[in-house]
């Protein structure tokens, strides 16, 4: 259903003309009706050459400014009404800054009250509103001259409206259902009751939705349109829905999908002022921003003439592209607007002009893009952030392992820190084959499968699973530890009864290498073992009694019980021996067993 709203100043028609075009009184409250003036949001409805048509009508008076704002956030087309014997007025004015900020580009205006005045003002009026509405949004709408009391215009207005209707088509439906509350109350016997106009998905009765600032769990009991029971809603829709689960709602909160909508109290935004302003905008106002149906008292940063930093003390729920209104409390005045560029924008030092400026290019193309170049200006985020920033959209980049995603700059970033870690610490290591994976994650305050995913693109690293290498780094004992490897390879055959490892003359760090390459094996801290040697030793127990001893093993092979302990635990690690009590028996050999190093 689309929606079509009003603008326009105080007392020129509006709710008179919506209510000829609807055959109702959009004006619900009973201090409305007495002061023939529009106070709160009035809403209408009206088949119209096919299409159902939605009307809000929103105040005209500068003080109900704030009103009007909560009623334009979701507008297919705008109808502009300016009375012909007044013609153009203050919050005429005000009201086209706010559509041409909104970047509402379709619409119909009502030039009205043409029964009660005579040509030429009619005519003046026209001329007038040509040259106040040239350079915006509004330049090429139709100028209709209608009397909502005599009828006079009112079928060509339709005609009009729909033209506009057709030109705006179908609102988009990304599957993703916003609802920004513009009403909230109580129903005995229901509860909680939300009205708003629906955009961006369809949304059924029983949907689970979060009710924003807060993420609230909420669920849809009920629907209604116009009036009527719906178990479904299209974008566009004006809609009451009883909602269970929040105690209270008011104006100014969102409903949506859960974990699709972040709040934020810091956001970077691009910033137009209205062309009435008639001097620059500054940081010194006191200012409130309204986005949806929302308002909230902000403070502003200005960057350069069209980009600002936006604070505020209570969190806003925002996302990427998001139009919102800027209104300068001391002057009761609309003074700009603009877009949200980034909803949780780089730290204070960073160069947010940069960022403003990478976002700006791609505002208007789509969700994923917006998200690539939220995630080049994070460099690592999560999924979850990026979707909801961006309003839906998934980055590009390769490197994404399980909730969180890389940019491809930082990847390569991360990639030469690796590269040079993994070269030092072969420098410092010679011995070992890389540099453990857990180790260069840690220090690089990374994860593992970070460091996995990232060198799997590489071509200088090379990933063997626990460590991290240089391609073509293969590590190699120096003339004096091949010399000293002799000489314990030497001392080793002498006899099974070994020496303790730590007296065979070799560093620690050369026997660590030495287990790692097989060339030993380690049966205890201090004790190792040739390969030769423990194939002896498993040679030798088949002579041994099908249960045996600690004693009768070490006599069997000529070992002291420092050595028999030892390797006859490591033995029922490797499932050579089951120890039962004070004795152990043999187990049967399945396959080619081979001893794990140490």
């Amino acid at each position: 259903m689309p929606i079509v709203v009003t603008a326009g100043h105080v007392d020129h028609g509006k709710s008179t003309l919506i209510k000829a075009l609807s055959g109702r009184d959009p004006d619900r409250w009973a201090e409305e009706k007495e002061r023939g003036l529009t106070i709160d949001l009035g809403f209408a409805w009206q088949q119209i050459a096919g299409y159902e048509v939605g009307f809000v009508d929103v105040p005209g008076h500068e003080r109900f400014i704030k009103n009007m704002l909560a009623g334009v956030g979701a507008v297919d087309v705008a109808l502009f009404v300016v009375a012909a014997d007044e013609g153009w007025m203050p919050q005429s004015e005000e009201h086209l800054a706010v559509l041409d900020l909104l970047n509402v580009d379709r619409g119909v205006i009502a030039l009205t009250r043409v029964d009660i005045t005579d040509a030429d003002t009619i005519d003046l009026s026209e001329l007038e509103i040509m040259e106040k509405v040239e350079g915006t949004s509004l330049a090429e709408w139709p100028i209709v001259r209608v009397s909502a009391i005599g009828g006079e215009g009112m079928d060509s207005l339709q005609s009009a409206l729909v033209e506009q209707l057709g030109a705006a088509g179908d609102p988009g439906d990304t599957g993703r259902p916003r609802l920004w509350v513009d009403r909230a109350f109580h129903i005995s016997g229901a509860g909680m009751v939300v009205t708003g106009t629906l955009t961006g998905g369809t949304l059924t009765a029983g949907e689970d939705l979060t009710l924003n600032p807060g993420e609230i769990p909420v669920r849809v009991r009920e629907m209604q349109q116009h009036d009527a029971p719906v178990e479904s809603l299209a974008p566009g829709s004006r809609a009451a829905l009883n909602i269970s689960g929040a105690d209270s709602a008011e104006r100014g909160m969102l409903l949506a999908g859960p974990n699709t909508v972040a709040t934020t109290k810091r956001f970077l935004t691009t910033l137009r002022p209205v062309r009435s302003l008639g001097e620059e905008l500054t940081g010194r106002g006191a200012y409130h921003l309204h986005v949806g149906s929302g308002s909230w008292p902000v403070r502003i940063r200005l960057l350069d003439e069209s980009t600002c930093l936006v604070v505020s003390p209570a969190p806003i729920p925002a996302q990427a592209g998001d139009r919102f209104i800027l209104r300068e409390t001391g002057r009761r005045a609309v003074v700009g607007g603009g877009r949200i560029l980034d909803p949780h924008p780089p730290h204070p030092g960073a160069d947010l002009r940069r960022a403003a400026a990478a976002l700006r290019a791609v505002l208007d193309t789509s969700v994923d893009d917006i998200a690539d170049a939220l995630l080049e200006l994070r460099s690592t985020a999560s999924l979850t952030d990026l979707d909801r920033d961006s309003g839906g959209g998934r980055p590009s980049t390769p490197f994404i392992t399980g909730s969180s995603a890389m940019a491809p700059a930082a990847a390569a970033d991360l990639l030469a820190d690796m590269t040079s870690q993994a070269n030092r610490f072969h420098r410092e290591n010679r011995l070992r084959p890389g540099i453990p994976k857990a180790e260069l994650a840690s220090s690089l305050e990374v994860d593992s499968d970070t460091v996995t995913l990232v060198v799997a693109g590489a071509t200088d690293l090379i990933d063997d699973g626990a460590t991290i290498r240089i391609a073509g780094f293969e590590p190699g004992l120096s003339p004096a530890e091949e010399r000293a490897w002799h000489e314990a390879k030497a001392i080793l055959e002498e006899s099974l009864g070994v020496p303790r490892a730590s007296q065979l003359g070799m560093d620690a760090e050369l026997l660590h290498a030495l287990v790692r390459d097989g060339r030993l094996v380690r049966v205890a801290p201090d004790l190792v073992f040739l390969p030769a040697q423990i194939d002896a030793i498993r040679t030798a127990l088949s002579d041994i009694p099908d249960e045996f001893t600690v004693a009768e093993f070490r006599d069997l092979i000529g070992v002291t019980r420092r050595q028999a302990v030892p390797l006859l635990e490591w033995m029922d690690k490797q499932s050579i021996t089951r120890r039962r009590g004070d004795t152990r028996v043999l187990l049967p050999v399945t396959h080619d067993d081979k001893p794990t190093p140490g």
